[in-house]
This record gives structure tokens, sequence and C-alpha cells, in this order.
């Protein structure tokens, strides 16, 4: 390994362990993992000729440039569906969207909760996002339950269910967005051979947790204020509630159609989403209905537009093209080529161990790592929908429920239920652990007896 492979496999770690301490620096994730992209390129144009043959001369500028465009290119699938994905949700919920999750959850018995708890947040997790799905069970739970320490039983139960929701569907994490833009996973292929995994890793959890609630949930004063009509009907909220769900779920099934990229999906239903709402409020308009209209104008898509997380969105747009920095390298099939040797070519090992870490650090750049370690092979483990990828998938996304900072989806119930990390550790990280094995466990029965 060359001195300056060295140095930008040190400046790459460096960035990732000021990104796993930043609630100590305070310094945002975003923003070091632009430097890092930055500062990995430009360490590779010292000498790009070492790495890629044809960089000499003159040359060398276009050839790099065309590499990171061809990166960039990549990259951009999995940030546009993101943005199209998040308005969408946004829109969905900014109008009402979601009251219907609360009322389908209300019941006294909290053992009776917690598996409802547990089913919806499974499923929402699996057509929206567990992010997403994760801050709206929260503010669910916040009106359901008023005492502290079973709220927050609750809420780690949510964090499980999310992520174990996400990990069966193509549009539920971000790292399955990641493996299915890059068309190792199909969304049947993984949905069919990963959602009893899945649900196994969240049904296990969630009696465990079961055991400990017990009699009936205090009555909750309801402080729900009606919100000024933006003029709107009821009619036309259902319109935009199924569009919108709806449309998440069609994504899959335009990719299948079209074999288009399923960023392509995800704008053509943003795009419907937008023109109808455009609609409904240019008519309120007409009608004369200029207050109602003022602030209607809040919950039009170009004003959610300018509302999108973009710190979240730079986040991967930096530790991406830092990854794509070192596939271009070699230090990733090195790395690759070192876990398959170590354990011998067993993938159960190679993916579990990941999945482990992924607790640690963020799934993100393990799995764009893991892409860019190992070629998709024609047949095999490796093939599309082959045990490697799909274990991939499921290990990366369960697998960050071990650790309350192991997922998007821990990190924000984290800050909106005040959980410490020593509590999660010391009383769901076994829990959640064990969920983890035993999806392992009935994926390899699946393999060994059905598939």
């Amino acid at each position: 390994m060359s001195t300056l492979t060295i140095c930008i496999v040190i400046l790459f770690c460096v960035g990732y362990f000021c990104i796993a301490i930043e609630s100590v620096t305070k310094i945002n994730k975003a923003a070091i993992a632009l430097l890092m992209f930055v500062g990995c390129w430009t360490l590779f144009m010292i000498d790009p000729a070492s790495y890629l043959a044809n960089a000499i001369g003159e040359m060398k500028a276009t050839v790099v440039g065309t590499e990171i465009e061809h990166h960039l290119g990549a990259t951009a699938t999995t940030l546009f569906f993101l943005m199209g994905a998040m308005t969408i949700v946004e829109l969905v919920d900014q109008n009402g969207g979601f009251n219907f999750v609360r009322d389908t959850l209300r019941t006294k018995s909290k053992r009776s909760l917690l598996w409802r708890i547990a089913f919806m947040t499974f499923i929402l997790s699996a057509i929206l996002d567990n992010l997403t799905t994760s801050i709206v069970m929260i503010m669910i739970l916040r009106k359901l339950v008023s005492d502290r320490e079973d709220r927050m039983v609750y809420a780690a139960l949510v964090i499980i269910a999310a992520n174990s929701g996400g990990a069966f569907s193509p549009i539920g994490d971000v790292t399955t967005i990641m493996l299915w833009n890059k068309g190792v996973i199909t969304a049947a292929g993984v949905i069919m051979e990963i959602f009893i995994p899945s649900l196994l890793s969240m049904a296990i959890p969630a009696y465990i947790l079961s055991l400990s609630l017990k009699g009936e949930l205090a009555a909750v004063q309801d402080t729900v204020v009606l919100e000024e009509s933006d003029g709107l009907t009821e009619g036309q909220r259902k319109a935009i509630f199924f569009l919108g769900v709806g449309g998440l779920i069609f994504v899959p099934i335009f990719k299948t159609i079209t074999h288009l990229p399923p960023f392509v999906g995800i704008l053509l239903v943003l795009g419907v989403l937008w023109t109808v709402t455009e609609i409904f409020y240019t008519s309120i308009h007409q009608e004369g209905e200029d207050t109602a209209d003022n602030r209607g104008t809040q919950k039009r898509v170009s004003k959610m537009l300018s509302r999108i997380d973009m710190d979240t969105i730079l986040f991967f747009l930096g530790i991406l093209m830092a990854v794509a920095c070192l596939e271009t390298i070699g230090v990733l099939t090195l790395l690759g080529q070192t876990l398959d040797t170590t354990f011998e070519g067993n993938h159960y090992l190679v993916t579990g161990i990941i999945g482990v870490l992924s607790s640690i650090v963020d799934n993100v750049p393990l799995v764009a790592g893991c892409m860019g370690m190992y070629p998709v092979q024609a047949a095999g483990d490796m093939a599309v929908d082959g045990i490697f990828w799909q274990l991939l998938a499921y290990c990366a996304g369960v697998g960050g429920s071990m650790l309350i900072i192991g997922s998007a989806a821990g990190v924000v119930v984290m800050g909106l239920e005040k959980i410490t990390f020593g509590w999660y550790m010391k009383r769901i990280t076994w829990i959640a652990f064990v969920g983890y094995l035993a999806g392992i466990l009935c994926y390899w029965a699946e393999k060994t007896f059905i598939f």
C-alpha cells in the first residue's frame, strides 16, 4: 500500500471519528463529511496515474473529472430519491394524513398498545422510511402514554420495529435504497426473502419487552388543538394521503414495469402530488377564500422543498463520495478480500459482523463500502438477490438497533425522548441482539430448506 493511499485512508478515518463524536465536538457531521469528500479526492489528485492507468499528462484532470462525475451520478440517484420521499411524507403529514394512525392505536391495555405500536411502526417504516416513521410514532405516543418510564420502553420498541420494517423494504431505509439503486437486490426478492427474518427480529424483542408491562394506561388529557382551516375539504385531504402513500408503494412497481431507476418513480409521484395540490389551492383562491389560501400556502410543495433536511442530504453526499474515493484507490476491494480470507467466504459471518459494526458507526458508509468491496457476480452468494446482498440489507438495517446511536431512528428518538445511551444499552441492547440473531438464523433456515 503506497504512502498516498495510507494518507487518504487516515484522512477518512479521522473524519469518520469526528462524525462519531459529533455530540462532543458540536460540529455538524455534514460539514465533516464534505471535508472528507474534498480532502480524499484532493489527495487523490496528487498522483492519479497510480490508480487510473490513463490519467497521465494533460489528460489527468479530464480522466479524474470523469471518474468523479461517474460516482456523483450514482450518488445523485440516492439523494434525489431521498429528497422526493422526504417531501412526499412531509406533504402527507402536514395535511393530517397520519391522524388515522393515532386513532387506530388507542387502547387502555399496556401490552395491547405495545403490539399495536410494534406492528404499525413495522408496516409504516416499510412504506415510508424508518426516520419519518419514528418521528410520527413518538409524537403519537406522547398523546397516548403519560408515564415516562413506560413511554421509554415503547420508544425503544419504535426504534427496533422501524429498523426491522425498513430492512425488508426497498424504500424503507437509506441502505436498502442504496442497494436497490445499485441493482444488487430486487424489490420482489428482498420483500419475499427478508420479510420473515425482519418480522422475527421485531416480534421477539416486542415479546420480551411486553413482559415488563402490566396493567392499564393512565388517561391522557387530549391536548390536540385543531388548526385553522387551510381551505381543503376532507375529500381533498384523503386524496393527498392516498396519492402520497399509494405513490410510494407504486414506486417499486414503476421500476419493474419501466426498468428506470427508482428515483425517477419517486419524482413522478412528487410531480403528480405537486400538480394536484396546486390545483386544489388554486381553486380555493378562485373561490375568494384568500385567508384560507394564505394559510394553505405554507403547505404547498414549493414551501416544503425549502424545509427539506439539507444537513442529511449533504452528509450523504459527502460520505458516499468519500467512500467512492476509497473504492477508486482499491482499498475497499482489499478489505473485502481480507474479510473473505479471514472467514473463509462465510457470508453469514461477514455480514453479521458488518451488522454489529452498523450499531457503532453509521450504516450508510458501511453499505457504500461493501458495494465497492464486492463485485456483483453472475451466480452464487454475490449474484443479484444473492445471500450476501440480501443479508447485507438485513444486517445493516436491523443491526443498528443494538445501540441507540446505531441508526437514524435511534438518534432522533434519543433526542425527542431524552433517552440516555446507558439506559438503552443496559435495558435494550441485549434484547435487540437476540432479535437480530434470530432473524439471521431464520434467513439461514429459509435458504437451507425453502429457497
